[in-house]
């Protein structure tokens, strides 16, 4: 497995099925604050949950589908980005993140999103990267306003939070020449 330096106490690596526990552990942690705006809180409640939801990431990896990742400080998971969806045939992805309250405000999202969209465009060819984020979360917006994505517009009412509140996602999306003429994933 790799592990990416994300600044002195930070590192990005992949999650696996076996880590399970890890990301149950870490998701008590911020179970509130990470299901304000998405449904992983939700998804992973016990340890199969977080095993199978694991597992499904596993499949999409394997498939060349999607991927998962963990951010971790000084050892411990706090948060992750993930392709969602990838279809390398199309050239699109989407990513998204998650974060627990004691890591917020460290630039560790950004820094990771960037790593991964930077490997998807340069390795796997992808054209689009996309990026929804409730109307409501500022933190996940801002994030990709520092990744230079631009704003598509609002998918009313589209997404069902599992609390049953119908929340509305604002599209944002980056294209391969407008990533590669900014320079490399270290910007």
């Amino acid at each position: 497995m790799f592990t990416k330096s994300l600044g002195t106490d930070a590192e990005l690596s992949p999650l696996e099925p076996w880590q399970a526990e890890e990301l149950l552990a870490h998701l008590d942690r911020g179970r509130e604050f990470i299901g304000r705006y998405i449904g992983l809180a939700h998804a992973v409640h016990d340890l199969e949950s977080a095993r199978s939801f694991l597992r499904s990431y596993a499949d999409k990896a394997r498939d060349d589908a999607g991927r998962i990742y963990g951010i971790r400080v000084d050892g411990t998971l706090v948060g992750g980005v993930l392709f969602r969806v990838m279809d390398v045939q199309q050239g699109t992805a989407e990513a998204g993140c998650w974060l627990e309250p004691s890591a917020v405000g460290r630039g560790l999202v950004t820094r990771a999103s960037r790593m991964i969209i930077d490997w998807a465009i340069r390795e796997r060819g992808i054209h689009r990267v996309e990026w929804m984020a409730a109307t409501g979360n500022t933190a996940s917006i801002a994030v990709a306003q520092r990744l230079g994505m631009v704003r598509e517009g609002v998918l009313r009412q589209v997404y069902r939070h599992p609390d049953g509140e119908r929340l509305d996602l604002e599209v944002w999306s980056v294209l391969a020449p407008e990533w590669l003429s900014r320079g490399s994933a270290d910007r």
